[in-house]
């Protein structure tokens, strides 16, 4: 019987899966997590079929989770299900390793149709996500036209935490560096992506998925 594993931090919305979990035959909920670092522990020892993955969570977000889980739980499918609409916040997650991309918008019918599509070893794309390069990106056929793609590891997260309103000092010390190389990170990454003041650098962070817009 395929074994689901729910990673989400809203408990309504996670009874709310489980319920309708339980409606579908063969299936069954083998464990639930509220924040990413949470459900990589229980993908390790629960190694279920199946994750539903929140993206906007304490800990550590679903994007960031998804290498981490494919590490300790290879054969696993992941489905992410977010209130992310943005093209950013798809190619981010399908580039991470993401097998479906659903909204929490959808209903009930489209919910288990994303989850019989996944165990089946197919794709799926909620049906609200319909552009061309959504489309192209899930066939492979995509290039890889992010600018985010063009940033060092650690310029992106530099800019991450730029877009989340920390300073140069707090950033530093969260990363356990120097200001002056925080400096030099942001210089670079903005003159790279043409970014001007901290509202481009937010902007920029929400349409690629770096960070959330705050509704997940």
């Amino acid at each position: 019987m395929p074994s689901v594993l729910i990673v989400e931090d809203h408990a309504l919305f996670r009874s709310g899966l489980k319920q309708l979990i339980g409606i579908e035959p063969g299936l069954t909920v083998a464990g639930e997590a509220g924040d990413g670092l949470a459900g990589i522990r229980l993908a390790q020892s629960l190694r279920p079929d199946l994750i539903l993955l929140d993206i906007s969570m304490p800990e550590l977000s679903g994007v960031e989770a998804i290498p981490r889980i494919r590490e300790v739980a290879p054969g696993a499918r992941i489905l992410i299900v977010s209130m992310h609409a943005t093209a950013g916040h798809v190619r981010a997650a399908l580039k991470a390793g993401a097998d479906g991309y659903l909204l929490k918008t959808a209903d009930e019918d489209e919910f288990l149709v994303a989850i019989r599509a996944l165990l089946k070893g197919r794709k799926y794309i909620s049906t609200e996500l319909t552009g061309s390069m959504i489309i192209s990106y899930v066939d492979g056929n995509a290039e890889a036209s992010s600018k985010a793609d063009s940033l060092t590891p650690k310029e992106k997260m530099v800019l991450k935490l730029i877009a989340e309103g920390n300073s140069n000092k707090d950033i530093a010390a969260k990363l356990n560096l120097s200001v002056k190389t925080i400096d030099t990170h942001r210089t670079s990454f903005m003159k790279k992506l043409d970014l001007h003041n901290v509202r481009e650098v937010t902007r920029f962070a929400m349409q690629n998925g770096l960070v959330g817009d705050g509704i997940d």
